[in-house]
């Protein structure tokens, strides 16, 4: 200890590596690079467009979603890299591992792959996907325009701190954003005067849709995925032991997270499910329920696509991407009104088909085609029609 004490006390100390979100220092000493005068980019048919992630873990649906929407990018001829930004400064990876933990994790990647910046050479578009991948995004040159995909309002995703600030002063950078939904775009307008338009989340029809599989009457599935907090996890469990004491002959069935959680309840734990065995259990299931306390989930879209009536909480969010015809339930943030909207479900066979169709209707036309377009054309509309401002002026 006192070894230790001495090394932390000296100078010289600890200063091998480099320091955590020591981008967010570099971006206050040196101001955003220069954007490359190219307004010719945005009728280019052709981008080349770099998008920034943050490290990733499995079951992961925001990369999931940047994934699709690559995917179909590179289809309309785009040609799209992939770049970690890690400011937590973890264990480095190659290229290559990033890559196959990629295609282990979320299958085909239809982009470069870049677990650093050292081969950076420049870009039509850079993306930033995440609060921290803002600063990197603000200071790499060579770049004709910048935008912000937000998935989500990170900054309820930290208690009162510097990551929840850094994550507010985010969306002050005068990027383009384009949000996942409407929500998103009008809160970042109201509350930051941000330039803001949004992209409907898409679905793969081809996979997410009714299956060959017979219809269960008992069968309540929970997207319990206990990592992400803004999934409610801990209500949706309560709701669960209410509906259990209530009604014993339910078969109960939790997914979304590798490990079992402990409940008061008897469940199956369904774990981390590869996305045609997730179809196959939606199309079984009696009721599907997924919580959202921020932005909506795309787990509840893929839910109805596959014929399954949807419980969701009764948030703005939810209800400007889901809540119109009756496509989705709402329930209040509350253990027995939660279970008592997943019980009207299950005793009403005729409330849960006329639910279902609604959903199917309301799910058809959101596609992961319909979304890149939309991102497509976002990107086109963050490209400076003259020259850019200087770096003090624009980020």
């Amino acid at each position: 200890m006192r070894a230790l004490a001495r090394r932390l006390a000296h100078p010289l100390g600890l200063m091998r590596g480099r320091d955590r979100f020591e981008t967010i220092a570099a971006l206050a000493r040196e101001g955003a690079a220069p954007l490359r005068d190219d307004p010719n980019v945005a009728r280019r048919e052709h981008l080349r467009i770099a998008v920034l992630i943050p490290p990733f873990q499995r079951g992961s649906g925001g990369l999931s979603t940047i994934l699709h929407l690559i995917r179909h990018l590179a289809e309309r001829g785009h040609d799209c890299s992939l770049w970690v930004e890690d400011p937590h400064r973890r264990s480095p990876e190659s290229d290559s591992q990033v890559r196959r933990r990629l295609r282990d994790y979320f299958g085909p990647v239809a982009a470069e792959v870049h677990a650093g910046f050292e081969a950076w050479a420049g870009a039509d578009v850079v993306v930033a996907t995440g609060w921290e991948t803002v600063p990197r995004a603000l200071l790499l040159a060579d770049c004709a325009a910048r935008a912000y995909f937000v998935q989500d309002y990170e900054p309820e995703f930290f208690p009162a701190s510097a990551e929840r600030r850094w994550a507010e002063e985010s969306y002050r950078h005068g990027l383009h954003h384009v949000t996942a939904g409407p929500w998103l775009a009008q809160l970042l307008r109201e509350r930051f005067g941000a330039v803001a338009t949004h992209l409907d989340l898409g679905v793969d029809h081809d996979t997410y849709s009714p299956r060959m599989v017979a219809r269960r009457e008992d069968t309540v599935i929970f997207y319990a995925r206990r990592s992400t907090p803004r999934r409610a996890v801990p209500l949706g469990l309560l709701a669960l032991a209410e509906l259990y004491r209530r009604r014993s002959d339910l078969r109960l069935v939790l997914f979304g997270e590798d490990h079992p959680i402990r409940t008061s309840f008897p469940y199956r734990h369904a774990g981390i499910l590869p996305e045609r065995e997730l179809a196959e259990l939606y199309s079984e299931a009696t009721v599907g329920v997924s919580l959202s306390l921020t932005n909506y989930s795309r787990v509840s879209q893929e839910m109805m696509a596959c014929g399954l009536p949807c419980v969701e909480l009764d948030t703005a969010s939810v209800r400007m991407a889901l809540g119109e015809d009756d496509g989705v339930t709402l329930a209040p943030f509350d253990p027995l009104g939660l279970a008592g909207e997943i019980e009207r479900l299950l005793e009403d066979r005729g409330l849960r088909e006329r639910r279902a169709e609604a959903a199917r209707r309301l799910v058809a036309d959101r596609t992961w085609e319909h979304a890149a377009e939309q991102l497509e054309q976002r990107l086109r509309e963050a490209v400076p029609e003259s020259s850019p401002l200087g770096a003090s002026d624009r980020g």
